[in-house]
Formats: structure tokens, C-alpha cells, sequence
């Protein structure tokens, strides 16, 4: 399974978003993430919207295994449901 993350310095959702590939990675074998820095990388926000396939607005966005699946709070449910995540 891999998770791709793009996100922008200074964004708290994009660091737990990251923090949360970090511990599944550590837990899963099978887990493994790529976190991508748009503004690093000169994304921007029209280059991101032709990849998700729709208006984006916000930071975090995540795709697991090419499909995307939203923000942090779409990520961490998608995790809770999937992949065994229990968090504190």
C-alpha cells in the first residue's frame, strides 16, 4: 500500500497527516508514503486540482494506492477503518 501526501510547510494538518503515514509505516509492513511538498516542488493549486480530479481548496490532500481519499480527517477514518489504526 502506498499513500502519496502533498501538503505545504506550516500546515498542521499536513504534519499530523505525515506523523500518521510516519506510525503506520512503523506498525505495517505492508504500509509506505511519499510526502510531498507543493511548494518545494512548485505545485500548485490548478496542478493539484487536475490530480485530484476536482476543486481543491485545502492542504492535506492524500491518494492511498492512487484513489484518492481527502484530507487528515479522511485519511485517519480510512486508516481506523482499513488499516488497524487505533490512536489515543
Amino acid at each position: 500500500m502506498f499513500t502519496v501526501i502533498f501538503g505545504r510547510p506550516g500546515c498542521p494538518f499536513c504534519v499530523r497527516a505525515k506523523e500518521l503515514a510516519e506510525k503506520l509505516t512503523e506498525e505495517r509492513d505492508d504500509f509506505n508514503f511519499r510526502y510531498i511538498d507543493i511548494h518545494a516542488e512548485g505545485i500548485s493549486k490548478e496542478d493539484l486540482e487536475k490530480t485530484v480530479g476536482k476543486p481543491v481548496e485545502t492542504v492535506p490532500q492524500i491518494f492511498v494506492d492512487q484513489e484518492h481519499v481527502g484530507g487528515y480527517t479522511e485519511f485517519e477514518a480510512y486508516a481506523k477503518a482499513n488499516l488497524g489504526l487505533f490512536q489515543e
